[in-house]
C-alpha cells in the first residue's frame, strides 16, 4: 500500500527538535520549540499540578469512561476560566479534546459539516497548523493583514480593511492573546472593532486561546474573547491547557461554543468526538478541574503562572536591552512590548541557517523566536549573534 507513496515533508518544528537533539555542542540554544523554560533551563511540572495529581492518585477508584464530551466539571471549569460571567452557562456548549490542536480540528470539522461554503479567515502570519488543518479538510481560506514588520506591531487598518470582505457565516480566526508567531496582540479597542465588524457582516469569530495567563494575566488575557462573547450571538473557542498548566504531553483541550442552540451544539460536538476519538483524555483534564475547583490549588497555580509570565517578560526586556547595546539602535525595541512566548525577529531563512550552523542558536525558519527558551546566561551571546547575523 505504501510502496509508491512519497512521504510528506516533515513538520518544520519537529524536524528542528531532531536537529537540536543531534547537535553535540554543549552551548546550543533552543529558541524554536514552544515550551516554557525556567531560568535554569528546565520545563518543570508545576507544583499545583503535582499536588492535584497526588490527590487524584489517592482518591480515584476507576478509570472507566466518563462521557463523549468529557467530564462536565472540567468543561464548566474551563468555561469559568475563559469566559468568566461574560455569558450565561446556559448558552455555552462544550466538549473536551486532545489538546488545543484537537479543539481547532473539531471546530473546523464541525463548521465544514454544518456550513461547507464558509471561508476561514486567518491572520498573516499565523500558527502553521491553522492553514495545514484547513487545507487538509478542503475548506476555503483567505488571509487578512495582521503584522507590520516595519513597526513590529499590529497592522490595524489592513486587518479591518481585509476582514470587511468577510461574508455572513465565514469564520474569522483570532488568537485570544500572545499571538503566535508575532507576539503582537489586539488592544481592547481592536477587539471592539472586530466585534463591530462581525455584527455588521455576520461573520463568526473563532478564537484560538492557547496562552491565557502568559500575556498580562488570566483576566486581562481573556478580555477580548469575553467582549466578543458578551456582544455577539455566536462565538467559537478552541482552548489549550498545554502552556498555562504545563501539561504539554497530557493533551488537554476544549471547545466552547456560545449559541442560543446549546442543546443542539452539545449534541453535534459529542457526535464529532465519537467519530474522531470517542472519549477525550481525562487525566490532564481532571488535573485542571481539580486545580480550578480548589481555592488553595488555584491560588498556587495562579502564583506559579504569574512567575512564569514575569520570567518571560524579563527575558524580553533583557534581550531588547542587550540588542540595543549590541546594535547601537532601538531596532529591536518592539520585543519588549510583545506578549507571550513568541516574537518574529525579521530573519530570513538563510540567516536562520547561519544562526544555527555557526552559533548553535535554533529558530524556526520564519524567524520565530521562543523568548521562554532564553536564560539569563545565554541572552548576551544570543544578542551578539543576532546583531552580527542580522546586521
Amino acid at each position: 500500500m505504501f510502496e509508491t507513496v512519497t512521504p510528506p515533508e516533515p513538520d518544520k518544528i519537529i524536524r528542528l527538535m531532531g536537529m537540536f537533539a543531534a547537535d553535540p555542542r554543549p552551548d546550543k540554544v533552543d529558541l524554536g520549540v514552544g515550551v516554557y523554560r525556567s531560568p535554569d533551563g528546565r520545563t518543570p511540572v508545576m507544583a499545583a499540578v503535582k499536588a492535584a495529581e497526588r490527590g487524584i492518585w489517592e482518591r480515584q477508584e476507576t478509570k472507566g469512561y466518563v462521557s463523549l464530551s468529557g467530564d462536565p466539571g472540567y468543561l464548566d471549569a474551563m468555561r469559568r476560566l475563559i469566559l468568566g460571567d461574560a455569558v450565561p452557562a446556559a448558552r455555552v456548549a462544550a466538549c473536551g479534546t486532545p489538546g488545543g490542536t484537537g479543539a481547532v480540528r473539531q471546530v473546523l470539522e464541525t463548521v465544514r459539516r454544518l456550513r461547507p461554503e464558509a471561508t476561514v479567515w486567518i491572520s498573516d502570519p499565523t500558527w502553521p497548523n491553522h492553514p495545514a488543518i484547513i487545507d487538509h479538510l478542503g475548506q476555503a481560506r483567505r488571509t487578512y493583514r495582521y503584522y507590520d514588520p516595519e513597526t513590529g506591531g499590529l497592522d490595524r487598518d489592513g486587518m479591518l480593511a481585509d476582514l470587511a470582505e468577510a461574508k455572513a457565516g465565514d469564520l474569522i480566526l483570532l488568537h485570544g492573546c500572545c499571538h503566535n508567531p508575532t507576539g503582537a496582540d489586539l488592544t481592547r479597542a481592536d477587539w471592539q472593532a472586530v466585534a463591530d465588524l462581525c455584527a455588521r457582516t455576520g461573520a463568526i469569530p473563532f478564537v484560538d486561546t492557547a496562552y491565557q495567563g502568559f500575556g498580562d494575566g488570566i483576566e486581562a488575557d481573556a478580555a477580548g474573547v469575553r467582549l466578543l462573547a458578551a456582544t455577539l450571538p455566536e462565538v467559537l473557542i478552541a482552548a489549550s491547557c498545554s502552556k498555562n498548566f504545563g501539561l504539554y504531553r497530557e493533551r488537554v483541550g476544549a471547545v466552547l461554543i456560545m449559541t442560543d442552540a446549546k442543546a443542539a451544539a452539545d449534541g453535534v460536538l459529542a457526535g464529532m468526538n465519537r467519530q474522531n476519538y470517542a472519549f477525550p483524555p481525562d487525566h490532564g483534564a481532571r488535573v485542571v478541574q481539580d486545580i480550578l475547583s480548589d481555592a488553595g490549588l488555584e491560588a498556587q497555580w495562579r502564583a506559579e503562572l504569574d512567575e512564569m509570565r514575569t520570567v518571560m517578560q524579563g527575558n524580553r526586556a533583557a534581550l531588547a536591552a542587550a540588542l540595543r547595546e549590541a546594535t547601537g539602535s532601538d531596532r529591536f525595541g518592539y520585543l519588549g512590548a510583545h506578549r507571550g512566548m513568541f516574537s518574529l525577529i525579521g530573519a530570513r531563512p538563510e540567516q536562520v541557517d547561519i544562526l544555527r550552523e555557526t552559533h548553535g542558536i535554533y529558530l524556526v525558519g520564519d524567524g520565530r523566536m521562543n523568548v521562554a527558551g532564553l536564560t539569563p546566561g545565554v541572552i548576551p551571546r544570543v544578542a551578539r549573534a543576532l546583531a552580527e547575523v542580522l546586521a
